[in-house]
């Protein structure tokens, strides 16, 4: 017996399934809010220098500059003297009295003067933010393995509202970079356990909907955020509001059950069993429950038990030539989707386009792009699936640097098209690379390709500084790291209509060519004739 016949006995899809599911896939609709609050939380409004204190030369103008517009930057050091032919020097400074804002809107740009020369904290801002997540991804998975799925779910959970809470109160910009990384640490905990948790408690045909359907939760997570940034001015209430119902899901988490494979494998088999006769109630097959047994349970894992004493680390997968490419390749995916989705998604102010609308917009692209893409993986393959999206989002991107400013609606099309590409690449990978890697090596496998997503997503926001040496150089890099991506996934081998590998063993077979394939398989049939023609003859083997 396996753990899919043991799931059948106790109920493979009843209430249980579905209230795990909306338990685990509440708290999605609040991810988005805090990987992309910064849109609204860190607007850059149009501005201009504060007049000087002493500025009584007849009204003051801030400097124009050669658009007809105010210089966000400079100043007028005193108003030019009109009355004398020869006076028309005019003499600028920078703006030491602070900038004035041309806005209702409160931000942290706003309150802490985050532009001109202090630009860049603002981009830093979010890097520390997805540095917390990059973080917490390294060392919160460890720590499930030592203590559990659920405890770190909980408590990333506690975390996420106490440090997002906290965030609305900072006092100054130090402040809010410590409880912005804290955020981004237990965002890290919840992503992984909430994956873990759903796939476990599934059949395997339910599982690529049940993902999907969490997957929708973070999509209108998305709209929610447009909703409330465009109620709420004040970024601290926002910050705030966003926050505080995740003390609630912190409660709710003590409904949501343990992994059955983690409470057998460290040997807690009455905690298990316990466990499943609880699942047995809920979905109506109670004297199924009682009747299992903790030998029973044993035997329905016992693979899984003989798996997880094999040892394997992340230098196996450099070691082994096979894979250290499916590494490589998969890195460099994970990379550059990462590294071009938030250079995108964090980029809205750049087109010219309401923010409120285009969020909304970037979110409702999602709902095609992951319909089209469980319809691609599951007909045209994993293969081609992803090396197209990657294709595609970086041909879009460098299209931007060749569409004029003025265009606003082309260039908001061609920036949708381009998330929407990278959407479908996100949630190609996640399934491609849990089939990639063999269960032995599978975690860890998947924690590497994630953590240089989380490495891309970092440096995304730092690229946008070189745009003040030239506009067009962050797009190239974005661009060109996506193509780049797309081709290294070219390299890896298919796994549509593939049997998940066990070991590596499993990988190495059904890697080989088709032509070393086919000989082996036109050996062994060889072989049975011979076995078959000498068992007719009486001869039998010795």
């Amino acid at each position: 017996m396996t753990f899919s016949d043991l799931l059948e006995r106790v109920g493979n899809m009843g209430p249980f399934q579905y209230l795990n599911i909306v338990l685990l896939a509440l708290p999605i609709l609040g991810m988005a809010n805090h990987n992309l609050l910064q849109i609204f939380t860190a607007t850059t409004p149009a501005h201009h220098c504060r007049p000087p204190p002493n500025a009584s030369e007849g009204p003051w103008m801030p400097l124009l500059g050669p658009n007809g517009k105010p210089e966000k930057c400079l100043r007028l050091a005193h108003m030019p003297n009109t009355s004398t032919p020869n006076a028309t020097e005019v003499v600028t400074e920078p703006c030491l009295d602070g900038w004035v804002y041309n806005t209702t809107r409160d931000t942290i740009v706003t309150e802490w003067d985050l532009v001109c020369s202090s630009a860049k904290l603002k981009e830093m801002a979010q890097s520390v933010f997805m540095s917390g997540i990059l973080v917490g991804g390294l060392l919160l998975g460890k720590l499930s393995d030592r203590f559990g799925r659920k405890p770190i779910l909980t408590f990333s959970y506690l975390l996420l509202a106490a440090a997002g809470s906290s965030t609305a109160f900072s006092p100054n910009l130090p402040a809010y970079l410590v409880f912005r990384f804290l955020c981004g640490f237990s965002i890290s905990g919840i992503t992984l356990s909430t994956v873990i948790l759903n796939v476990e408690w599934v059949p395997t045909r339910m599982r690529a909907i049940s993902s999907t359907g969490i997957g929708y939760f973070y999509t209108t997570g998305q709209f929610l955020l447009s909703g409330l940034a465009y109620a709420i001015p004040q970024w601290r209430w926002l910050q705030l509001i966003v926050s505080a119902p995740f003390f609630v899901f912190f409660l709710l988490s003590w409904w949501i059950p343990e992994s059955i494979r983690w409470l057998v494998l460290s040997g807690k088999f009455s905690k298990a069993l316990q466990t499943l006769q609880r699942v047995a109630a809920l979905n109506g097959k109670k004297e199924e429950g009682e009747k299992l047994s903790i030998e029973e349970l044993k035997l329905s894992l016992q693979k899984d038990i003989t798996l997880a004493k094999a040892t394997y680390g992340a230098k196996d997968l450099f070691q082994i030539p096979l894979l250290r490419r499916i590494t490589l390749c998969l890195s460099v995916a994970w990379f550059s989707t990462g590294f071009a989705y938030y250079s995108l998604a964090m980029g809205v102010e750049e087109f010219g386009v309401d923010i409120y609308i285009l969020q909304i917009i970037f979110g409702g692209v999602d709902i095609p792009a992951k319909f089209i893409t469980i319809l691609s993986v599951s007909y045209l393959g994993r293969h081609i699936t992803q090396a197209s999206t990657l294709l595609l989002a970086g041909g879009t991107i460098l299209a931007l640097i060749l569409t004029p400013e003025d265009m606003a609606i082309l260039r908001t099309a061609l920036a949708v098209f381009g998330k929407g590409c990278l959407s479908s690449s996100f949630s190609c990978l996640f399934l491609y690379t849990s089939e990639l890697y063999p269960t032995v090596i599978r975690q860890t496998g998947m924690g590497i390709s994630n953590m240089w997503a989380r490495v891309g997503s970092m440096m995304a926001p730092l690229v946008k500084i070189t745009g003040e040496v030239q506009p067009f150089i962050p797009n190239i890099v974005y661009g060109t790291t996506a193509l780049l991506g797309g081709s290294a996934a070219f390299f890896l081998p298919e796994t549509l209509n593939r049997p998940l590998p066990e070991n590596l063993e499993d990988l190495q077979q059904w890697c080989k060519p088709a032509k070393e394939t086919k000989l082996e398989l036109e050996a062994e049939k060889e072989a049975q004739k011979i076995l078959l023609k000498s068992c007719t003859q009486g001869i039998g083997p010795s």
